[in-house]
């Protein structure tokens, strides 16, 4: 057994039993669960990345008794597209409760995007109708704090259901949304990269400038001359996440 932290507190890996059809299992679930924690919300985030559109958090708590999971639930990044738009029309029947919470391009311009990530997450933790007595974020990096209890672990939506859970469920909801989003401006071809910056995306920018959904505190701006008179300044905000 190893011994791992969960704040100032110890926790003890217990070993993970024989592997199901999915790719992921119940790992760091059964590791809190040994460590007293009853309730476990898993929460990821997608869009961080991006330059147009939202960052989107899900929070996801699994069934208990550690039900065999859908199959192929693994990390939204390792699924094609078919398979995560598959999942994410039965993860919500199957999971015994998840929210969702978003912080606007406006929002991320303002706050930056540590805030802005803390924002949809506590959003998302809010929507689940009871309060979780754990969660688990995917990450080295606690940007959600108090009053929540964090555990973050590195690659968890590869050890744990309910962070694939999140991970697959945010990635289609945004994916979606941003496709919408994208209708009234196909140049940028939103429903292909999300608002990310894909060679189709630069070059409509360059040409074009930023759409309603660009956040544009960026500094990809600043590699734009001519829309550069566009950038959005905000006050130096400690402890703010690369985008990169």
């Amino acid at each position: 057994m190893e011994q791992l932290t969960f704040g100032d507190e110890p926790v003890t890996r217990v070993s993970r039993p024989a592997d199901t059809a999915a790719a992921t299992g119940y790992e760091i679930e059964r590791e809190l669960a040994a460590a007293g924690m009853t309730t476990i919300a898993g929460v990821d985030e997608v869009g961080r990345g991006a330059w147009a559109g939202p960052v989107v958090v899900c929070a996801v708590v699994a069934r208990p008794g550690y039900p065999v999971p859908p199959e192929y639930l693994t990390d939204s990044k390792k699924l094609t597209a078919k398979r995560r738009q598959v999942l994410a029309r039965e993860l919500p029947g199957w999971v015994a409760a998840h929210g969702i919470g978003a912080a606007t391009h406006e929002e991320i311009d303002a706050l930056g995007m540590t805030a802005a990530l803390r924002t949809a997450a506590c959003r998302a933790l809010d929507a689940l109708a009871d309060k979780p007595a754990a969660v688990l974020l995917d990450g080295s990096h606690d940007y959600i704090g108090r009053p929540w209890r964090v555990r973050t672990a590195v690659k968890a939506d590869l050890r744990s259901v309910s962070v694939a859970a999140a991970s697959v469920i945010a990635k289609v909801y945004r994916d979606q949304l941003m496709a919408e989003l994208g209708e009234a401006h196909p140049e940028f071809a939103f429903g292909e990269n999300a608002g990310y910056p894909s060679p189709v995306h630069q070059d409509a920018l360059a040409r074009l400038g930023p759409t309603p959904y660009h956040r544009l505190s960026w500094s990809y701006l600043d590699g734009l001359p001519q829309w550069r008179h566009l950038k959005k300044h905000r006050p130096d905000v400690g402890g703010q996440l690369s985008f990169l």
